[in-house]
């Protein structure tokens, strides 16, 4: 069984790195980001306070990010293993995830705050089937309609240039401390996230010791 936090800024493709480690792997990927956005989207009770949270530009409380984190692991649906990204961010959530569960490896995606910025502010989502878009590498076919149904696209709340630069601080203040304290217990793995999404990914299973990636034809 394998056991793997993906970390890195907003924007630095956590969630798509997540998504090609698992692909061949057996290893299921978990996002807290997508957990928290399925609830926003359905107007549960979590999502209304998600979303209030979200529009301020500060990150989800630790006691409710703890409780999703644990509701999700306990449904034991990963076999194999998992790829958890969006988690943890700070020193208090990283405690948390090491007493509970033995971390195999923690591959840290590098990206300048610069490059944040270009790709981030770049991200389009359609409200209405929840496809992502980035105006610099996946454009829609048409100029602001989602390819799937055609939906009108959309700027998450978080992705302003006044959130942004909150959840820089922020990440930079408390999440990076993570690495530091993960680095005495875990192995740390730093990877390049400025090249392609097919590179970095080799460059993260060679990191990790495992069979070389083969991206679909």
């Amino acid at each position: 069984m394998r056991k793997y936090v993906i970390m890195g800024v907003q924007g630095s493709g956590k969630g798509t790195q997540a998504e090609l480690l698992c692909q061949d792997l057996d290893l299921v990927h978990i996002s807290v980001g997508d957990i928290f956005r399925w609830h926003v989207q359905r107007h549960t009770k979590l999502g209304a306070q998600v979303r209030r949270t979200m529009n301020a530009g500060e990150l989800v409380g630790d006691d409710m990010v703890e409780s999703v984190v644990r509701d999700r692991l306990d449904q034991h649906d990963w076999n194999f293993g998992f790829v958890i990204d969006g988690f943890p961010r700070n020193g208090r959530q990283a405690e948390f995830f090491m007493e509970s569960y033995d971390i195999d490896g923690v591959i840290h995606l590098e990206l300048p705050d610069d490059e944040v910025r270009r790709r981030v502010l770049s991200r389009r989502l359609c409200p209405g089937c929840g496809m992502d878009y980035n105006l610099i590498a996946d454009r829609p076919e048409v100029d602001g309609r989602c390819d799937i149904c055609g939906t009108e696209l959309i700027t998450r709340a978080d992705d302003t240039p006044e959130a942004l630069a909150a959840r820089l601080s922020d990440y930079h203040e408390k999440t990076r401390p993570v690495l530091e304290l993960f680095g005495r217990k875990e192995v740390v793995h730093d990877v390049d996230a400025r090249p392609s999404r097919d590179e970095v990914q080799a460059s993260i299973r060679a990191a990790l010791g495992l069979p070389a990636y083969a991206p679909a034809a």
